[in-house]
């Protein structure tokens, strides 16, 4: 099972129609839910605390956490469907921070950071990039065409 636990609501529908491509087409591989939480906006510091609060709230004991971070490990597609692949049977939980970023207590929980890119993303945009990234490890784990 992944679970993916993201700060802030999607409200542009061609994000939400791209969310629903992907939920529906990894329906064949895993079970994947997806959490989100409120984004606040206080100072930036109360801010990464309660978002960080609620982030770890929505994490068991048992999940194996992966923070989504700029300074973070980089992997290839096929490096992250051996990752994938790896630890699935742990229940992966990726999260996606806000955009102040992770309370230190949520990267302290973390079993594994993991960078995209040096570059910047916008978080809607991103929970698109990391679901087609989740399903291009399927197809790859699955030994199917798509991924080239």
């Amino acid at each position: 099972m992944i679970k993916i636990i993201c700060v802030g609501k999607i409200k542009e529908k061609y994000f939400t129609l791209a969310i629903e491509e992907y939920l529906k087409r990894l329906t064949k591989y895993t079970k994947l839910e997806i959490i989100e939480l409120s984004d606040y906006n206080y100072d930036e510091t109360k801010t990464v605390l309660e978002e960080g609060k609620n982030i770890l709230s929505k994490i068991s004991d048992k999940d194996y956490v992966v923070t989504l971070e700029i300074d973070g490990k980089k992997l290839s597609s096929v490096e992250l469907s051996e990752f994938i692949d790896k630890n699935i049977s742990k229940g992966i939980t990726f999260v996606i921070g806000g955009s102040n970023g992770l309370s230190k207590d949520v990267l302290n929980r973390s079993n594994y950071a993991l960078s995209f890119s040096d570059l910047t993303f916008p978080h809607q945009l991103f929970r698109i990039i990391l679901l087609e990234q989740i399903y291009r490890s399927f197809k790859i784990i699955n030994n199917e065409s798509y991924h080239k």
